[in-house]
This record gives C-alpha cells, sequence and structure tokens, in this order.
C-alpha cells in the first residue's frame, strides 16, 4: 500500500487522544452534573451520595484494609467460573459444531439447561454445596458456558465448506483440520462469546456474593445496604464495573492481536 493510499485510508480515523476524550466525554459530563445537583441539596444524599462521598468512600476502604482482600476474593470466584464454564463451553462447542451426531445427543439438553434461569438454580446448588466457595462458582460458571458454547458453535458451522474440500485434498489430518482450518476461520465468534461469558461471569458472581457470601465485593454491598451505607454500594458498583470493563478491554486487545488478517470497517 502506497504512502498516499495509507493516508487516505486513516485520515478519517481519531487519534488516540481524541477517542479517549470521546470515551470520557460522556461519564465525565455525568459526573459534573451529578456533583452539581448533590452539593446543592437537589438530588437526595441517602439515595444518591456525591461521587466525591463515594471516592471518600473508597479511600477509606482501601485505607482500611477491607476492600482489596475482598476484591480478590471476588476476582479469584469470577476467573474461576469463567474458566471452569467457558472452557466447556468451548470444548462442548467444538464437539457439537464439528460432529452432527453430538449436536442431536447434547444440544437439546443443552437447550433446555440454558432455559434455567441462573436465580431458580440458587436454592439448589446451595442445598448440593452449601454456601462455600463450590456453590459460587459453579453458579458463574453456568452463566459463562453458554455464549462461549453457542458462538463456538454457529462459528464452527458458519466456515466455508470449501475449506474442508481443501484441506481433505491436502491431506490435512482432522487434527490439523481444526488446528489450522476450523478454529483461526471460528475465532471471531469464539472471540465474542469470551466477550460475552466474561461479561455473565461478573454477573454471576454478583448475585452468588448478594445471595449467600460471607465476603467478597457483593458481600461488602451487602452489608452496606443493611446499614444504609449507601457509598459503599456505589463503590461496590463501581468496582465490578471497571473490572468488567478492563476485562472486556483485554479481550478486545487480543482480539486485535489474533484477527490482524481481517479488513473490517471501522467506523
Amino acid at each position: 500500500m502506497t504512502n498516499r493510499a495509507l493516508a487516505v485510508r486513516t485520515s478519517g480515523r481519531p487519534g488516540k487522544v481524541m477517542t479517549l476524550g470521546l470515551g470520557l466525554l460522556m461519564p465525565g459530563s455525568v459526573l459534573i452534573l451529578w456533583q452539581t445537583l448533590g452539593h446543592y441539596g437537589m438530588i437526595s444524599d441517602m439515595l444518591f451520595p456525591t461521587p466525591y462521598t463515594i471516592a471518600e468512600s473508597f479511600v477509606a476502604l482501601a485505607a482500611s484494609g477491607d476492600l482489596w482482600p475482598n476484591f480478590r476474593i471476588s476476582l479469584v470466584r469470577a476467573l474461576s467460573g469463567f474458566l471452569l464454564g467457558g472452557g466447556l463451553g468451548l470444548l462442548l462447542g467444538i464437539l457439537v459444531g464439528l460432529f452432527r451426531r453430538s449436536e442431536k445427543l447434547l444440544d437439546p439438553s443443552l437447550q433446555m439447561i440454558r432455559m434455567i434461569p441462573s436465580l431458580a438454580v440458587v436454592p439448589l446448588f446451595i442445598l448440593w454445596f452449601g454456601i462455600g466457595e463450590e456453590s459460587k462458582v459453579l453458579l458463574i460458571a453456568k452463566g459463562a458456558f453458554f455464549p462461549l458454547y453457542i458462538n463456538t458453535f454457529m462459528g464452527i458451522r458458519g466456515v466455508d465448506n470449501k475449506l474442508f474440500e481443501v484441506s481433505r485434498v491436502l491431506g490435512f489430518s482432522p487434527i490439523k483440520q481444526i488446528a489450522r482450518l476450523v478454529l483461526p476461520a471460528a475465532l471471531p465468534n469464539i472471540i465474542l462469546g469470551v466477550r460475552l461469558s466474561l461479561g455473565l461471569s461478573w454477573l454471576g458472581l454478583v448475585v452468588a456474593e448478594l445471595i449467600a457470601s460471607t465476603s467478597g465485593i457483593g458481600y461488602m454491598m451487602s452489608d452496606a445496604r443493611q446499614f444504609a451505607d449507601t457509598p459503599v454500594v456505589f463503590v461496590g458498583i463501581i468496582i465490578f464495573a471497571i473490572a468488567g470493563l478492563v476485562s472486556d478491554s483485554l479481550v478486545r486487545y487480543i482480539e486485535r492481536r489474533l484477527l490482524r488478517w481481517q479488513d473490517n470497517y471501522r467506523g
């Protein structure tokens, strides 16, 4: 590609500073408006403490040593549930996507389980596993399983059949066919499934910790709710939001590195 063509192609793209500025414009405006309304007493301090008050609560929790141990516990739970559920979803998605018999055998049962709300199985998990780590991790894993399973299945079934014919002509073994053809072609769908699974892992973590837990950010929020400590509840919400955003941004970075060969529309 010539320098002129490259310049034409990239001239419409905003720079990193402008992109960051645009991303911060809306949340920054909301925070300024929120602080202003709270400062002049136009909104309730009990229901909507000002961002400054929330920041003070964050600093106090961090200084007291309560915040980081609870966050570390929540992070381990979310990652454990994601790895368990997402890993099984990826493996079964590959299996069901590649073999029609596996689809007929497994997919109807899995789709039936998918329709069961996570809240409906919470009492059962507590009865089976108690309120320990097992029930929480399994609840998170249930939410993380299906996005990766479905997207992996759809990605494999979306591979052009002509590519399989070419692989047979080249004499690819089944393992080489999967590694060199199927997974690269299905990778965009698989990464989308990873992003959705991560999001549902954080959602499942909140549900698990709010219902039955004695540690973690969700427990910290539930404990604060009982004492009407609204700033601490907002601190927990913001921590979950930031953790979810960071994990999603990491996956998107990996996606850009792995899918550099794609020439997508960038807006």
